[in-house]
């Protein structure tokens, strides 16, 4: 048997019951018989075609063959080993791979009872299962904490004031989650959102930050805030692949009379990869009176490319880069990403700013806009409209 592929004559057998499970294979043609023995009678569990995977359950789980697999005709077959399976599964979210165990246990209990025989225990470390299992549950009930907690309308919407530098005027605000769980206290938003990404839960949660900042806006106006202030609200990938976005958001501004150019949104610079559908939000955005900004820009995940035929209105300066403008190379590259968005017809929000050292340099450099808790940790809406 080579190492890379298989030729297996008709009649011979794979591997018999009670084998070692070194290697699992796909079928890349032939048929293959897979059967036991069930109180003394051979009992066929079932045949298998190309494109299927044999003895995949015993190579995963560590445990002997509880099945015997023959060729009908002559096949070939793709060795896997375990390894390959191995790094799969520990980069695989621990809801998968609580499943597959789940799985694999109730195939083993099912084919003891139909053998007649005891089940064949789980060779896999139990303290790694057991730790796998209590990831996926905490994250399957943190799910539903937080789809409880939406329908509920407890999530929270913090604004953080963006300034506009040369007159020190709150020209605008970010719109962030907050979660205050009734156990854990405040969940750390990195892991709600990823979570609500992970699923479709992100685009009603996305919908909920909408409704709250078009409310937001409402209330600004109603106070008399003058310039009325913009609100961006961060978007993520299965939302920029939703076609409705857009004509949501017009709905909701348009049902509290609301100027478009008042919402603005906010696509990280992972996302413009792919470029076509960020090409097409934006089209829809510009044609709608809507804003657009490039998020986190410098974090490495793009290069120069998109921004030649995406059309930002604004560029978010990563807070790197804030950080890094006590040092003569950080102004002076600062210096050029200013250069470069004036010359786009682009403003520039610099992310970060938490020292006057470093607002004063973005003042000198020609940065229009300055966002970080020396200009304001993110507040109430309450808290916002008293400041």
């Amino acid at each position: 048997m080579s190492r890379h592929r298989a030729d297996i004559p008709a009649g011979s057998t794979i591997f018999a019951e009670n084998d070692p499970p070194t290697t699992a294979f796909l079928i890349e043609r032939g048929e293959v018989e897979v059967s036991t023995v069930q109180r003394g009678e051979r009992t066929v569990l079932g045949l298998l075609g190309p494109g299927m995977l044999l003895g995949e359950m015993a190579v995963i789980d560590d445990s002997p063959r509880t099945a015997t697999a023959r060729a009908l005709t002559d096949c070939t077959l793709t060795p896997i080993d375990r390894r390959q399976f191995a790094e799969r599964l520990a980069a695989a979210d621990p809801v998968v791979r609580a499943l597959l165990m789940s799985q694999l246990t109730r195939y083993r209990s099912a084919l003891a009872t139909l053998t007649g025989d005891e089940p064949v225990p789980n060779a896999l470390d139990a303290t790694d299962s057991r730790q796998d299992a209590g990831a996926a549950f905490d994250k399957i009930r943190l799910e539903s904490e937080l789809r409880a907690a939406l329908d509920r309308g407890e999530l929270e919407v913090r604004l953080q004031p963006i300034e506009e530098i040369i007159s020190g005027h709150i020209a605008g605000y970010e719109a962030l989650m907050r979660w205050h769980h009734p156990e854990r206290g405040w969940v750390s938003p990195a892991e709600f959102i990823r979570l609500a990404e992970e699923t479709s839960l992100i685009l009603p949660i996305g919908d909920y930050m909408l409704g709250r900042a078009c409310d937001a806006l409402v209330e600004f106006r109603r106070r008399g805030v003058k310039p009325l202030p913009f609100i961006a609200l961060n978007v993520s990938g299965r939302q920029v692949d939703d076609t409705g976005l857009v004509d949501r958001m017009l709905a909701e501004l348009g049902k509290r009379n609301l100027p478009p150019d008042r919402l603005k949104i906010e696509i990280t610079e992972s996302l413009v990869l792919d470029n076509a559908r960020v090409a097409e939000l934006l089209a829809r955005c510009h044609a709608a009176g809507m804003h657009v900004a490039l998020d986190d820009f410098g974090t490495g995940y793009s290069n120069l490319g998109p921004l030649l035929t995406l059309d930002f209105d604004q560029i978010k300066l990563d807070q790197s880069f804030v950080r890094a403008l006590d040092r003569p190379r950080g102004v002076a590259m600062v210096g050029v990403i200013v250069a470069m968005t004036r010359a786009l017809g682009c403003n520039l929000v610099a992310e970060g700013v938490e020292k006057r050292e470093q607002r004063e340099v973005l003042h000198h450099l020609g940065c229009r806009y300055a966002q970080g808790w020396l200009v304001g940790k993110p507040v109430t809406l309450a808290e916002a409209l008293n400041r």
